[in-house]
């Protein structure tokens, strides 16, 4: 499983990367980096079916711990996926924008 950093990530994400939450709907809702969609842990394999198949899928959570599992077990099943080091919490830290509310957008 490899990780990459903050910076990595919102470069990527500024280019229009795809990028997952695997955090509770209440916890994405609590506050999410802005286009990144919801692939709750809980329901990851009911969203392996709409993840890119021909990108790289960036994994994020609140700090990095279940990015990090979510992105090993993608890998595992044909997924490339890489985790967030520092997740949504480093991300609102370093006082880049998240969006609060419902805004709620499946993977």
């Amino acid at each position: 499983m490899r990780e990459v950093d903050l910076d990595v990530f919102a470069s990527e994400m500024a280019e229009g990367a795809f990028a997952i939450d695997v955090r509770e709907p209440d916890e994405y809702r609590a506050g999410h980096v802005p286009g990144v969609r919801t692939a709750p842990l809980s329901e990851l394999g009911a969203h392996l079916a709409a993840l890119p198949a021909d990108r790289l899928v960036y994994v994020i959570c609140a700090s990095g711990n279940r990015s990090a599992w979510a992105a090993e077990h993608l890998e595992a099943a044909g997924v490339h996926a890489v985790s967030v080091a520092g997740g949504t919490s480093g991300w609102a830290r370093t006082g880049r924008p998240v969006v609060r509310g419902s805004d709620v957008r499946a993977a």
